[in-house]
């Protein structure tokens, strides 16, 4: 089995990775056919919880991550039902928006659950594909 180390620098790349994508599923969405541009953003970011969970909690079984990731995205929409003066100036700008959204919309917890169930499952079948060449 490798060394929690390289498990860590994985997740962690993986987090970053998303975080490019996702990036650039906003800024290049005219290239992207319009279900995928609507779409792959949240989607993404959700990923990217799920991986930064894996990173911390690298230890715990996946199933773990996949619990705290939804629970996470879940409450950052929810949190979005609160329009406070205080709240809306952090989403007024570029990185408040990207971490806390902007407006609650009830199919952003459909994306979520999307992104961290792909998430979930290529990490699954990684290390499932890992276990098996290593034997």
């Amino acid at each position: 089995m490798k060394p929690i180390i390289h498990f860590r620098i994985t997740y962690l790349a993986l987090t970053f990775l998303m975080i490019v994508l996702g990036l650039a599923s906003r800024k290049y969405d005219y290239l992207l056919i319009e279900m995928v541009a609507d779409n792959a953003g949240d989607t993404l970011w959700a990923a990217m919880v799920y991986f930064g969970a894996r990173f911390i909690f690298v230890t715990k079984p996946p199933l773990i991550s996949l619990c705290i990731s939804l629970i996470f995205c879940f409450g950052i929409e929810f949190s979005q039902l609160y329009q406070g003066q205080w709240m809306n100036s952090i989403r007024g700008n570029t990185l408040g928006a990207l971490i806390f959204g902007r407006g609650f919309l009830i199919e952003d917890l459909w994306r979520y659950t999307l992104g961290v169930g792909i998430a979930y499952l290529f990490d699954a079948l990684w290390n499932k594909f890992l276990k098996q060449t290593t034997s």
